[in-house]
């Protein structure tokens, strides 16, 4: 979901402000790691924003600017502060927290903003798996179990803290099959990973039941949980039913880290192809996500319109 919060980041190779990415965003490569939109661009123009969300780090992401919603989202992040560090620097989740109560927070108060209309939209844990815990040589892993409890202890951790500082509505993403990446499938001939979507599954089978734990723990609160799982292994199922041709191939020519290479060649119907590099989805699919998670089913127990509204 990051819009461009690494670009002001030295010293990091999750980074992705050149071609192709941006090749079919109006603004062309920003940071988002798409070849156009991202989920929070498209959630932004169906709740009628006037403007897309500004990146928390840009210097100008102050002031009025703030009001109408902020992206602190930091590519190759995770809900572990250990996350990421393969990357460089990243924006772990406790700094993105930080930058939410110590500079946005007292700017949304000083113009009398209530917070309980915003919607607090969290995808996050991915990158715990792939970039930190399938990192691990197999015989220092601590138990996969122990470990996804670990991270949806921390990120409930988290949502408590945002609520105690006045927020309500929480939309939360639940993770990727990722087991399907590209990036992943490399190394197995083109194969799912069944681990990798092991874990996931184990992620978030646990994170549907935060929603209603957190909802009953803090009084007042709405939470909604987004299957984009679902939406994207049903279009691995059956693309052509989606309208998509391609789902094992990245759209761009990949470098070893999975991201596309700088001036790379890409494909022509980027439409029709579910990944625009080895791990991230096209403007394609994220418009498909977004419009489900919107208005449709696949989000519980109610959808973002709804959220919105209330």
């Amino acid at each position: 979901m990051d819009s461009g919060n690494n670009n002001y980041l030295p010293n990091t190779t999750a980074r992705v402000d050149y071609l192709p990415y941006g090749l079919d965003f109006p603004l062309g490569p920003t940071g988002r790691f798409s070849n156009g939109r991202n989920i929070i661009d498209v959630l932004g123009s169906l709740l009628g924003l006037p403007s897309l969300i500004p990146v928390f780090n840009d210097p100008q992401t102050r002031g009025d600017k703030v009001i109408h919603g902020v992206n602190y989202a930091s590519g190759g992040s995770g809900i572990l502060n250990t996350t990421g560090s393969i990357s460089g620097r990243v924006i772990t989740l406790t700094q993105q927290m930080n930058n939410f109560e110590g500079v946005t927070l007292p700017e949304l108060r000083a113009r009398s903003v209530d917070l309980r209309k915003f919607l607090f939209v969290v995808g996050t844990g991915g990158n715990d798996y792939l970039l930190n815990y399938f990192l691990i040589p197999i015989w220092q892993r601590p138990n996969l179990i122990d470990f996804t409890m670990t991270l949806i202890s921390t990120l409930s951790k988290r949502l408590q803290t945002l609520y105690s500082l006045g927020a309500r509505k929480f939309v939360l993403q639940n993770i990727n099959p990722n087991g399907c990446a590209p990036v992943v499938t490399a190394r197995t001939s083109g194969l799912c990973v069944e681990p990798i979507n092991a874990a996931v599954l184990l992620f978030n089978f646990h994170l549907r039941l935060l929603v209603d734990r957190l909802r009953l723990t803090m009084p007042g609160s709405k939470l909604i949980y987004i299957n984009a799982h679902k939406i994207i292994h049903d279009i691995i199922d059956n693309p052509t039913h989606q309208g998509f041709a391609e789902v094992k191939q990245p759209c761009c020519k990949v470098s070893s880290n999975g991201l596309c290479e700088r001036g790379g060649s890409v494909c022509q119907s980027r439409n029709s192809y579910l990944y625009f590099d080895g791990i991230h989805v096209t403007d394609a699919v994220n418009v498909l996500i977004a419009r489900k998670a919107y208005s449709i089913i696949e989000a519980y127990p109610t959808n973002v319109k709804q959220l919105a509204r209330q």
